[in-house]
């Protein structure tokens, strides 16, 4: 049988967030100077359906179909090539067709086909799974990350629909893209990621059982937890408690995850310290995020999220960056997908230096936007980190283009 080569896919998983970072670049560049040529807008738009699509969603596509490589080496994988090629073509269209035409009929086109395309994959990867042991950590959420990533068109569905009638309701719009972003952010790449995380892990009794709490209390609390992205809106007080458990939920699912399964990673992975640091970051950034999520139900605290964007800002990029992107990198360093060299390293280091600065400036520039203060030379002080961020990049790209 014909090994999956992953390697080979990574670079274009590489590339594309090189990309991601670039028209980040732009995007910082036009706010601090002037550049008349390009539409912010489309950039926008640009930016983040390639960043889903070419960065987050084809390297899940590509780790998810090693793992089946890994756990049932007979399995044919052949049939995944048209569907990762299927997926870059559709976000490589999205990338250019956004920029040129913002919502039109070929960006709306193709992204509706990616739809599709991630249609496809979960029919595909629901059959492979049923060949994997029911005792292996990662199955169940793989399922529901394909799962959640399928509920998530619904939301996509609307915007297009809007968008192609140009009957858009403020309020319905909003949930809708709210919609999308929760169950791609804490359904598709969240469960995902996990399942990525466990399946390192050789199941033991205790793990088993642990494993399985963790997983139906995230699950459980996935659906409600929508409901936290819209408490702007005037919600019934059930409704509204609702989200409140949900939030409490998940808390106490990353509590145990924390006491249970991350000391079992970290007994059997001798990492570096530097990874280990990066291993940190990232849990430390998912507490993070929780505790915000639980802050956000207090309504003097959720006017103030929601009101100012460069919090809400903030908050997508501590989720699609520091939890989402670094995790990710580091799994393919820790497992070696990419080479791994002092180099890359320090292009890893510079990459997560940038992250976390970009989250700190955002804050800083939130939270003055409280008492209506404005911090002299913010824009560029925030293109400089988008610099770091594309550099690091960069960095890593070419060197890992190199040494391969």
């Amino acid at each position: 049988m014909m090994k999956f080569p992953v390697s080979y896919w990574i670079k274009f998983s590489l590339f594309n967030l090189l990309l991601v970072a670039t028209l980040g670049l732009l995007m910082r560049y036009k706010i601090a100077f002037e550049l008349p040529i390009i539409h912010q807008k489309n950039i926008q738009h640009s930016h983040s359906h390639f960043a889903f699509a070419g960065w987050v969603t084809q390297t899940l596509f590509v780790l998810m179909i090693y793992f089946l490589s890994k756990y049932n080496p007979a399995l044919s994988l052949e049939k995944y090539k048209k569907v990762i090629i299927a997926n870059l073509v559709c976000a490589y269209i999205m990338l250019f067709s956004f920029i040129f035409q913002g919502y039109g009929l070929i960006s709306i086109l193709f992204s509706t086909l990616s739809i599709f395309v991630s249609f496809w994959f979960a029919v595909l990867y629901f059959k492979d799974l049923k060949t994997i042991s029911n005792d292996n950590l990662a199955k169940n959420w793989f399922k529901a990350a394909l799962f959640f990533n399928v509920i998530s068109s619904l939301g996509t569905f609307a915007l297009a629909y809007m968008m192609a009638t140009r009957n858009v309701p403020q309020d319905l719009y909003l949930s809708s893209i709210y919609y999308y972003l929760h169950f791609q952010y804490n359904g598709w790449f969240w469960f995902a990621c996990l399942g990525l995380f466990v399946s390192q892990l050789t199941p033991t009794p205790s793990l088993i059982k642990a494993n399985k709490t963790v997983f139906n209390w995230f699950f459980i609390s996935c659906i409600p937890a929508y409901l936290l992205s819209v408490l702007w809106l005037k919600l019934p007080v059930w409704v509204y408690a609702l989200a409140v458990l949900s939030a409490f939920l998940q808390i106490g699912a990353w509590i145990k995850f924390s006491k249970v399964i991350i000391p079992a990673f970290l007994k059997s992975y001798s990492l570096i310290p530097f990874f280990k640091w990066i291993y940190i970051c990232i849990v430390a950034s998912i507490g993070l995020k929780l505790l915000l999520q639980l802050g956000s139900t207090v309504p003097s605290i959720g006017k103030l999220a929601f009101g100012f964007r460069p919090i809400v800002i903030a908050y997508l990029h501590l989720v699609l960056l520091a939890i989402t992107s670094l995790y990710l990198l580091i799994y393919l360093f820790t497992n070696q997908l990419v080479s791994s060299n002092s180099m890359l390293k320090k292009a890893l280091a510079l990459f997560t230096v940038g992250i976390f600065l970009n989250e700190l400036v955002l804050v800083i520039q939130g939270i003055a936007g409280f008492s209506y203060t404005m911090i002299p030379y913010i824009n560029v002080i925030l293109l400089g980190v988008a610099f770091i961020l594309f550099l690091g990049m960069l960095s890593m790209t070419l060197i890992n283009i190199k040494k391969s």
